[in-house]
């Protein structure tokens, strides 16, 4: 597991704040963003975020537009949580995929 006090994990911190409201990206998106392919260990660095909300993990959704995880779960109670944090941000979620996902995502 990824500490956070690693600079991997300090950079993929730094990048996530980079995220508007409103908007997502992606695991993949932000290893590529870092000169990696270590999308699952971008995960473990979210799972792990204790700078929420200032590092808004939420705002992190897999590849396909589904939300992932949240919180190291995917539990229904932490993806309906995950589903409050982007709709208070006007980001809609329908059946746990980010609709109108291709122009809501963001990239680095």
């Amino acid at each position: 597991m990824t500490k956070p006090s690693s600079k991997f994990s300090q950079r993929v911190y730094e990048l996530t704040r980079r995220v508007p409201k409103g908007r997502v990206t992606t695991y993949k998106l932000l290893a590529e963003a870092l000169g990696s392919r270590a999308y699952r260990a971008v995960g473990q660095v979210m799972r792990c975020n204790p700078y929420a909300p200032a590092v808004p993990c939420h705002r992190v959704v897999a590849s396909d537009g589904t939300l992932g995880g949240f919180h190291g779960s995917k539990s229904d109670q932490e993806l309906a949580r995950k589903t409050r944090l982007l709709h208070a941000e006007g980001v809609i979620v329908v059946n746990q995929h980010i609709k109108d996902f291709a122009q809501l995502v963001y990239t680095f």
